[in-house]
């Protein structure tokens, strides 16, 4: 019998799988299908303050970002030189207006996440040139945010999954989950499988977009929908964009509520040398056919930024669903209706670089420990869920 089944293998099943070993707890890890196949694998890899306006999410995200270097060093020396690198990249974000009436709402947003303690520096069109020379100098204003970083998302979820064995964890792919087993409390005491029934103390559902799926198995509704992007990979070239660069935009898109095709330009290199464009944002189930439209608006858009990219040859292109929530905050929490099931999901598009302090906020709230922010935003029971659940019910 397992202490606890995290039900996913993304990055936020792998930071909670791994921050409960460390804390002594025997873990098992379920995923009906691939570590880091789904949403963990389809995205940019992004750890960023820029794009998150001041309120619990961007709380969330200042305590994450103070922890990726330190578990990127951890990682290094208990993985050894022979896996591959999460290539921790802390090379800042840049931020413009492509037109000059988007310039005073970017500026006015920098400005209030400066008084929230984010370092956003707004900089001379002459110095935005400066830090990426062959950016459009046709853009109206210019934030530099020196705490915006990436990691490769996929290799950072194995070595978190990797660490996570070395501390006693063990991993079933293809195991699906299809209900829970509960005692005459109605407590968890484990889950049943297309393999087998799983003994266990608690269950934490970190599926991602498909974790409404999970907990509609356990008989619960979670208002979590699918939220589908795309995007754009280049042929390798010589580094010619050193940031991630976007348009303001982008922030608006992140924070829309609206279903309906919505695309912003983001674009920036990799270790690897190829560029990321995207970004793109709709609701269509989990449609995962590729949109040529959608992908034709991405490219129109990086030109914008990049004009050079022009004759850049396109090698390939994706898409992936991120969990979006009508609030627009992940759910970290217990669920009060079924006593020892716990959710770590619903991050949309931030999972990744929200992964590490979701699972410091699980591990914390299972074993009673203090919690280093203030959890109650991202509970069940919060009061801007309330009139989605009622909807969902």
């Amino acid at each position: 019998m397992f202490d606890v089944v995290v039900i996913g293998a993304g990055i936020v099943g792998a930071a909670c799988a791994r921050k409960l070993a460390m804390l002594d707890r025997s873990v098992l890890v379920i995923d009906s299908g691939s570590t880091a196949g789904g949403t963990s694998s389809q995205g940019e890899g992004n750890l960023l303050l820029s794009d998150k306006a001041p309120g619990p999410e961007l709380v969330l995200a200042q305590y994450a970002r103070r922890l990726w270097p330190q578990l990127a060093a951890d990682l290094a020396d208990e993985l050894g030189r022979e896996f591959p690198s999460i290539e921790f990249d802390p090379k800042g974000g840049l931020v413009v207006s492509t037109t000059d009436v988007g310039a005073s709402p970017l500026l006015a947003f920098a400005a209030s996440q400066r008084a929230a303690g984010v370092d956003a520096q707004s900089i001379s069109i002459a110095e935005a040139l400066e830090r990426e020379p062959d950016l459009n100098p046709a853009i109206g204003a210019a934030v530099f945010y020196p705490e915006d970083a990436q990691v490769q998302p996929a290799i950072a979820t194995e070595a978190l999954l990797a660490s996570a064995r070395l501390h006693g964890v063990e991993v079933r792919q293809g195991v699906e989950v299809t209900g829970v087993m509960v005692d005459g409390s109605g407590s968890v005491v484990g889950v049943h499988t297309g393999r087998g029934d799983i003994p266990c103390g608690a269950v934490v559902i970190a599926a991602g977009p498909w974790s409404a799926r999970v907990a509609r198995s356990f008989g619960l509704l979670v208002p979590i929908r699918p939220r589908r992007g795309m995007v754009l990979v280049t042929s390798r070239m010589p580094h010619r964009i050193f940031h991630k660069v976007y348009d303001a935009d982008y922030v608006g898109a992140v924070e829309s509520g609206d279903a309906a095709l919505q695309t912003s330009s983001v674009v920036e290199s990799t270790a690897a040398g190829t560029v990321l464009i995207g970004s793109s944002r709709e609701q269509i189930g989990f449609d995962d056919r590729l949109n040529v439209d959608v992908l034709r608006q991405l490219a129109s858009k990086a030109l914008r930024l990049f004009p050079f990219l022009h004759e850049q040859p396109v090698m390939r292109a994706y898409g992936g669903f991120r969990p979006y929530m009508p609030d627009h905050l992940p759910l970290i929490s217990a669920d009060l209706r079924m006593p020892g099931l716990w959710h770590a999901t619903g991050h949309e598009g931030a999972g990744i670089g929200l992964s590490i302090a979701t699972a410091e906020m699980i591990g914390a709230a299972m074993t009673g420990t203090f919690a280093e922010i203030d959890a109650s935003p991202f509970s069940l029971e919060r009061a801007s869920l309330a009139p989605f659940l009622v909807e969902a019910a």
